[in-house]
């Protein structure tokens, strides 16, 4: 989303020519190195063979592509929606905004669930992180950054712990406790240090790894421990703005979206990307697995949400009208994943029917653009936060 793309140019000494320039990461062998521009493109020329060019080889990958969509293409032989007509139609859909949650003041820009099903931590424009008891709207835990645009934010498994970051281009750890006195922020643990801002984080199935992605166009898995990298996930080609992990408990997968167009599935293990899929016309701005963690869907700035069968290796639904024309900022799936909850720019949440492909709902109530949403663990309600600087808990 362009609102939230960022540009840090990191000036230095080149660890190659060691000159004083404009530098862009590079890594060899997962070594972050610091090179300028003119050794990065050294660097990509030195292992080409005889008669070959970097223009040759770009064409040769796109006649590749080509060849990979053709064989894609053979597999289309239906689309969802005709599959989904014998399907029941959903019936009355009522959801109402349940409780109001006021505090931030500035734009909320992410949010998740504690695995309680009750608390919320949200982060916003101000610097602020906010633990809420959705029950009762209370604050429990206010930490304030030390930066604007905090980005992103995570609840721990354990519910014990949250994380956060923006553009500090770092990942904190903050652990939460009873104690309603205790100075949070000198237990502040710095995690992820990456080279531009933090867009999205997420813990994995425990409290002791975390996933993040950034504006430095890279995804990141460290241990919140000891702050070390374990893996780094490099393919995307513009900033990387969210990211989803796979829901089994074993799942190894995680999906990324970014300005590059691209949703890309990795391989935790070895940083591999699996699969890619470049349908979307704009920034990618949310992405999200179906429950079965066959699927997943994405929402863009083009306007529309896009479902992928990772079985199938293709987009098999488009979640679009033409009376939107403005950007799906913010995706999630109900617990059953039969419906799809969108939030725009336009300051409306759109509910989607997954299997028949058309809009069910539309929810009114936020006065500027939806920002982010997620559902809660046990499927009854849904969080949404929005530039007015509120969220809101719908069922």
């Amino acid at each position: 989303m362009c609102d939230q793309t960022f540009l840090v140019n990191v000036f230095g000494s080149c660890d190659k020519c060691f000159k004083q320039r404009a530098l862009r990461p590079v890594f060899i062998r997962s070594q972050q190195l610091s090179y300028c521009s003119v050794c990065a493109a050294l660097m990509a020329a030195e292992g080409l063979h005889e008669n070959e060019t970097l223009a040759s080889l770009k064409s040769e990958a796109e006649s590749l592509k080509s060849k990979l969509e053709e064989e894609r293409a053979k597999l289309h032989d239906v689309e969802l929606h005709q599959v989904a007509e014998r399907v029941e139609a959903l019936g009355q859909f009522v959801m109402k905004t349940r409780r109001t949650l006021k505090g931030h003041g500035n734009k909320v820009l992410c949010m998740d669930w504690c695995k309680d099903k009750r608390r919320i931590v949200s982060s916003s424009q101000d610097g602020k992180v906010i633990v809420w008891d959705s029950f009762t709207t209370n604050k429990e835990h206010a930490v304030t950054m030390p930066c604007t645009w905090v980005m992103a934010c995570a609840y721990a498994p354990s519910g014990c712990a949250i994380a956060c970051g923006g553009l500090d281009n770092k990942c904190s750890v903050y652990p939460l406790t009873f104690d309603k006195n205790e100075n949070m922020a000198a237990k502040k643990k710095s995690v992820a240090m990456h080279t531009n801002y933090l867009s999205a984080c997420s813990f994995t199935n425990s409290d002791m790894q975390i996933l993040t992605a950034s504006g430095d166009g890279t995804c990141a898995l460290w241990d919140v421990e000891s702050g070390q990298l374990l893996q780094s996930f490099h393919g995307h080609g513009a900033d990387v703005l969210c990211l989803d992990l796979a829901p089994s408990e074993t799942g190894n997968t995680f999906v990324s979206g970014g300005c590059d167009k691209k949703a890309m599935v990795w391989d935790m293990r070895s940083g591999q990307c699996i699969q890619s899929f470049e349908t979307h016309e704009s920034d990618i701005n949310s992405v999200r697995y179906y429950p079965s963690g066959d699927a997943f869907a994405s929402g863009s700035d083009d306007a529309t949400c896009r479902l992928y069968d990772l079985r199938a290796d293709r987009e098999v639904a488009i979640y679009s009208k033409e009376s939107i024309i403005f950007g799906a900022s913010s995706v999630d799936f109900s617990l059953s994943g039969r419906l799809l909850f969108a939030g725009y720019n336009d300051y409306t949440i759109n509910v989607w029917d997954v299997l028949k492909g058309s809009r069910v709902s539309i929810l009114f109530g936020h006065e500027n653009r939806v920002s982010t949403l997620r559902v809660s663990p046990d499927g009854t309600a849904f969080c949404s936060g929005s530039w007015d600087h509120t969220l809101r808990v719908w069922a």
